[in-house]
């Protein structure tokens, strides 16, 4: 019974079906299960299989969209409870798009499947100086700080917000990922970025693997 209900969630959050979500959780945690499971087996995981099947060309933008509201409203729900049943999370991601550059569709993308993955995320929006990504990561004591670009002409911004990292002495305590249509692992490699994600679902991975290291 327990695995039914969970797979009804993860099928809610495929269709993006946000009520459903939403009516599905509320009753899972009224019959008992657990938190925990709730979050990582159900809302979780049916992102997962939805950042699968994103990474396979199978989904586009617009369904990842949707899904990720779904699974958001879901865990809207438990985040109340998070403290009490010590949940505490993956880690914290400061987000932005570069200066320069006023996209935010992919960037969006990114933030919530992160926090659908349990991240933290504090997200700077668009058109962000290197400066506002050092006084916000310094502000708020991020792990990670990650960058999109979706235009050739701003992706010099990345590299200007690494080298100001290092000079603003913080570059060591923070972890870089980048992201966005132009962006390459040789580019990222070349700026000097800790990692490189070409899609959302890649991006968590990376940021999973960048907390480890």
């Amino acid at each position: 019974m327990e695995e039914k209900v969970l797979q009804n969630i993860r099928d809610a959050i495929m269709n993006g079906d946000r009520a459903a979500v939403v009516a599905l959780t509320k009753a899972a945690l009224e019959e008992g299960i657990s938190l925990k499971d709730v979050m990582d087996k159900a809302l979780i995981a049916g992102m997962e299989i939805v950042g699968g099947k994103f990474k396979r060309n199978e989904i586009f933008i617009p369904e990842v969209l949707i899904s990720a509201k779904a699974m958001q409203e879901g865990m809207a729900l438990l985040e109340p409870h998070f403290t009490k049943h010590g949940i505490k999370p993956v880690g914290r991601v400061l987000i932005g798009t570069v200066k320069g550059d006023l996209h935010d569709i992919g960037k969006n993308i990114v933030s919530m499947m992160l926090k659908g993955a349990c991240f933290e995320i504090e997200d700077l929006g668009i058109d962000v100086s290197p400066q506002r990504f050092i006084d916000a990561a310094k502000a708020k004591e991020v792990d990670v700080i990650a960058m999109s670009s979706l235009l050739t002409t701003s992706m010099g911004a990345m590299k200007d917000t690494i080298n100001a990292l290092k000079e603003s002495g913080i570059r060591h305590k923070v972890k870089v990922l980048v992201g966005g249509a132009p962006v390459t692992q040789d580019f990222a490699s070349a700026i000097g970025a800790d990692g490189y994600a070409k899609d959302a679902a890649g991006a968590v991975d990376k940021a999973r693997e960048l907390l480890r290291k």
